[in-house]
């Protein structure tokens, strides 16, 4: 393994950091929610657009995507280091560079399994930056942890299909520019679990999609992802051409999509913990308490010498996932995957707790990053499955590797 930083990566990244210190930090105070704004407060301020303009000129443009022309041909381990930088302002930067979920995963989506016509209607503006998208998977009455829970319906009527269901946390929907939902249902019920859901594309606009509230996050908007809905579908028809992908499908369809969005997650976590890190030692060095600096207090110390332990430990595993990406695929290193998913938010939480903590009640107030950093901490525990099922996971596969080694062993031993 080689985790060395090319010319490439390197330039770019140079690029990006000045980019981000520049004129994504001193913007962040125009982004700040307002809960008196009515449903704008799901909207960007105008800012928004400058920065997507300079950031486009600038080369860094859909650096996420691998695998279209569009895209920065970047390996994930080249990406690493540069969507950690953007982890630094996770509200904006992702958003300025048009590589901010669901779009993100949604652009895989279309370029992967999408037709001619798909890419054409949808992925090109995606590209772009024209329009934004949102993912409508998760329901509000189902454990949708367990995709087999969804009770969704997608039904072939002959020419088109007719969706009913409600689902929230559906990234992407309350934003105005937003144009497309991609929709997860059951269209085979009599099949088994992994071949009974389909993905079909939902313009915004259809008769039959109602947008019944945003979500908010411990009080947070998070307006970056285009804000999180709860939508009701009422015999929603499409065309049968906007299914995506093959019938049936939907699961894999998803997991494909899921795959490179938690290594994502992941690399801008390590960003906002070096952020977090990055505050909590100015305000040892600036603070007093008790006769000397919070730095020279053993305490804090501990908290900074275990918060860059489990800082860097991260990033070495996250690399490392990025890696096997890279050079056996997704499916096999799906093991890392759900182990990284599982190990960034409980050690970038711990190191924004911290940071929180040295800042006081301070640390709890929008006066500093660090309340709206812990928030998307902690909602990581959810988004892209619970950690619960990811370790449920691990341990059938570890488990399963354990017996195979007996199994190895024994045989190896008889005459």
């Amino acid at each position: 393994m080689d985790f060395a930083v090319d010319a490439t990566t390197r330039e770019l990244y140079e690029r990006a950091a000045q980019f981000i210190e520049e004129f994504v930090i001193p913007a962040e105070k125009y982004f700040h929610d307002n809960p008196t704004a009515g449903d704008l407060r799901w909207e960007r301020p105008a800012i928004m657009a400058d920065l997507k303009r300079q950031a486009k000129a600038l080369g860094l443009w859909n650096l996420f995507l691998p695998h279209h022309p569009a895209g920065a041909n970047l390996t994930n381990l080249q990406y690493a280091p540069i969507a950690e930088l953007t982890g630094r302002s996770p509200e904006i930067a992702p958003e300025a560079f048009n590589c901010s979920p669901p779009d993100t995963g949604n652009m895989e989506l279309l370029s992967l399994f999408g037709t001619e016509d798909q890419q054409q209607q949808w992925l090109a503006p995606l590209l772009e930056g024209e329009i934004r998208s949102a993912y409508c998977m998760t329901e509000p009455h189902t454990s949708s942890s367990d995709p087999a829970n969804l009770a969704t319906m997608i039904i072939d009527e002959g020419d088109h299909w007719r969706v009913n269901g409600r689902k929230w946390w559906s990234t992407g929907a309350m934003s105005k520019d937003c144009k497309l939902m991609i929709v997860m249902g059951v269209s085979d019920p009599e099949q088994d679990p992994r071949n009974r859901h389909s993905l079909v594309l939902v313009p915004r606009d259809t008769p039959g999609v109602t947008i019944e509230r945003g979500l908010e996050i411990f009080g947070f908007t998070h307006g970056a992802h285009g804000g999180h809905a709860e939508v009701r579908f009422d015999d929603v028809r499409v065309p049968k051409q906007n299914l995506l992908g093959e019938r049936g499908r939907g699961q894999a369809l998803a997991q494909a999509r899921l795959g490179p969005g938690r290594i994502h997650h992941c690399m801008r976590m390590i960003g906002m913990a070096e952020r977090a890190i990055e505050l909590m030692c100015l305000r040892a060095d600036e603070r007093h308490a008790f006769g000397k600096r919070l730095a020279d207090q053993g305490v804090i110390q501990h908290w900074i010498a275990e918060s860059r332990v489990k800082i860097d430990q991260l990033r070495l595993f996250v690399l490392r996932a990025a890696w096997l990406i890279d050079t056996v695929g997704a499916q096999q290193a799906r093991t890392e995957i759900s182990s990284i998913k599982v190990a960034a938010p409980d050690a970038v939480g711990w190191v924004i707790d911290k940071a929180i903590q040295v800042h006081g009640a301070g640390g709890m107030t929008r006066d500093y990053p660090l309340a709206m950093l812990w928030t998307q901490a902690r909602t990581m525990r959810f988004i892209d499955g619970a950690d619960e099922v990811h370790r449920m996971v691990l341990a059938s596969r570890e488990l399963r590797r354990q017996s195979a080694m007996r199994d190895r062993a024994a045989a190896a031993a008889r005459p």
